[in-house]
Order: structure tokens, then C-alpha cells, then sequence
């Protein structure tokens, strides 16, 4: 089969299914239409915003669809016409088997994990979090039960120890471009073989990210600490309560850090300003040193920044 002759529907929604597209469509495959989410109102104007795949597919010209519902009689009908042999999912949403079953060749998903680990809606963050050496993407082909179908490719990603959930998002989605098309070059030359995906002792879960989720615990150890920040850096972000000397209580999102393994006997959560342009705050086993951070209702900034406009006493700590 010729790469022209493989009618595929995409579908998307962030930036990060956005690279994988444009390998698509910049490689002269056969994208018949694209799916997204509905537009939305955001910012504080909460003015109506495109999803960057809807972007990406008006700037080329691409038939597209924005269904409020995936069992829409309607929707399904305007599906159906597209006459799809094969639809791709990357960072989506879940879809009913009358969608992900119609094309011929059926529905494979992008996923920015090594399935099994990590199922679920944030798996960049929890790997992050968890402090892994390494993850990676994985193309499978959609199934009853969320994320765990067959697998057909997997190429795994180192994560360095100051990257954050940010860089490893990057790393994967150009990763995973480069996946999405060699396993749609596999599908067209009939040489797929998809396994069922392993069984396996422990399996780390990707829950959806949540405010609470993101509140820092500084009775936790400076690693535990430290990955909590930078898996969540720079969104949704990690935050704390600043209580000042006079009793106010400051949110404040905390983006770039660095650790300091230390012996000391200050209490979790009080700060140690070393200089005009440096603070840390401490925890169980030692120190996060603040890097860039953003107080509510201001920009983020550098902790040099902060110190420079804010009169900042060790009376104050974070909880």
C-alpha cells in the first residue's frame, strides 16, 4: 500500500499531539480530518481559545471536527464519512468502541509512558515525581479498558535528575512524533505484530494531577521534595503557604529548585536567606534551594528577583 492510499483521521488536543501531525502531514500522509475538543473560554478575559492541534489544522487547511459528545448521531456520521482506514489518538480523550472500532485498520494511541507503568491521564509528571531514571512512549492499539491494549512500538527516554516534567514532555513529543510515524509505516506495509502488554508485579499508577496533589509537604525528604517540584514544574506547578512574621499567608507556586542534603535541627518549612539573591527552605534530610517562583497575583520570577522588591526575614516559612 502507498502511503497516499491510508485515509487517516487524527486525533488531538494539546500541544503535544501537535509534532506528531505535523510529521504526518509534513511527510505527505493521507490526514482526511482531524478531531479535537471543542472550543473553550481561558485566561481572564476567559476569551474563546483554539486547541493548538485546531491551530495547527486551519493554518493547513485540514477538515475538522469539534464534537461536544463522541456518540453524537451526528458526529458519528461525520466520522464515518471520512471513510478512515486507520485513526491515531495522541493526548485525547477516551473514546467509545463505536469510534476507536471503525476504521479497518483500527484506532492506535500515542502514550508518553512504557506501558504498563504509568496508566493513566499524567504519566510525564508521575515519572517525574517518582524520581525514574528513565520513561519513554509507546504506540498501542486502543482496546475496551483504558491504556491497555497492544503494544506495537516502544522507545524509551532518559530523565536526567534536574529535568523537569517540562523538558521530559519536549523530549517525548519529539520521540514520540518519530514513533507515530514508523508505526503508521509499519501499519502500511502490513508488518505490524502488537503484543499484549506484559504482566507485572508492581505497576505505577498516573492518576489526574489535582491542587491538593500539587501542595508541598517539607516534612518529606529533600528528594521527595525536590522531584515533587520539578514534576510538576512548570504546570500545574508546586505550591506552598509563605506565612510572613505578621501572619499572612502568601501562595506561592515554586518552579526551579536545586537540593542540598544537610544535618540540621531547624524546623521543616523555615528558610535560610544566604544572601541578598539566595533562600532555601528547609526539610527533613537538608535543603531546597528557590530558584524561580511566583507569588499569586504576580509574575514568576527569579528568587533574586523576589528578594530585591520583598523584604524577606527568616521569621518567615512555608507550611
Amino acid at each position: 500500500m502507498n502511503k497516499k492510499d491510508l485515509r487517516i483521521v487524527y486525533m488531538g488536543t494539546p500541544d503535544f499531539a501537535v509534532e506528531s501531525l505535523r510529521v504526518l502531514v509534513e511527510n505527505d500522509y493521507n490526514v482526511v480530518g482531524v478531531i479535537t475538543m471543542p472550543d473553550k473560554p481561558a485566561g481572564r478575559g476567559y476569551k474563546i481559545q483554539f486547541s493548538p492541534i485546531k491551530q495547527y489544522a486551519l493554518e493547513k487547511g485540514l477538515p475538522l471536527l469539534q464534537p461536544e459528545k463522541l456518540k453524537d448521531p451526528v458526529f458519528l456520521e461525520e466520522l464515518k464519512a471520512l471513510n478512515a482506514d486507520l485513526q491515531i489518538v495522541v493526548a485525547f480523550r477516551m473514546l467509545p468502541e463505536v469510534v476507536w472500532n471503525m476504521p479497518r485498520f483500527g484506532t492506535f494511541n500515542l502514550h508518553a509512558s512504557l506501558l504498563p507503568q504509568y496508566r493513566g491521564a499524567a504519566p510525564i509528571n508521575w515519572a517525574v515525581i517518582n524520581g525514574d531514571a528513565e520513561t519513554g512512549v509507546t504506540t498501542f492499539f486502543l482496546t475496551h479498558e483504558i491504556d491497555t491494549g497492544n503494544i506495537i512500538l516502544q522507545e524509551k527516554v532518559a530523565i536526567g535528575e534536574s529535568e523537569t516534567a517540562g523538558d521530559i514532555h519536549d523530549k517525548l513529543m519529539i520521540t514520540g512524533s518519530r514513533l507515530v510515524q514508523k508505526t503508521v509505516d509499519m501499519i502500511i506495509d502490513e508488518n505490524v505484530s502488537a503484543m499484549p502488554q506484559p504482566d507485572v508485579m508492581t505497576l505505577k499508577a498516573a492518576p489526574k494531577i489535582f491542587k491538593e496533589t500539587c501542595k508541598i509537604d517539607w516534612n518529606q525528604n529533600v528528594s521527595t521534595v525536590y522531584n515533587l517540584i520539578r514534576g510538576l514544574a512548570p504546570y500545574p506547578a508546586a505550591w506552598s503557604f509563605l506565612k510572613t512574621d505578621n501572619g499572612e499567608e502568601l501562595n506561592v507556586k515554586i518552579f526551579e529548585t536545586e537540593k542540598e542534603p544537610a544535618t540540621h535541627t531547624l524546623t521543616c518549612g523555615s528558610i535560610v536567606i544566604e544572601s541578598p539573591k539566595q533562600v532555601k527552605v528547609a526539610v527533613i534530610d537538608g535543603f531546597i534551594r528557590l530558584k524561580s517562583i511566583q507569588v499569586a497575583g504576580k509574575k514568576r520570577m527569579s528568587v533574586e528577583d523576589f528578594l530585591r522588591g520583598n523584604k524577606l526575614t527568616e521569621a518567615y516559612k512555608f507550611e
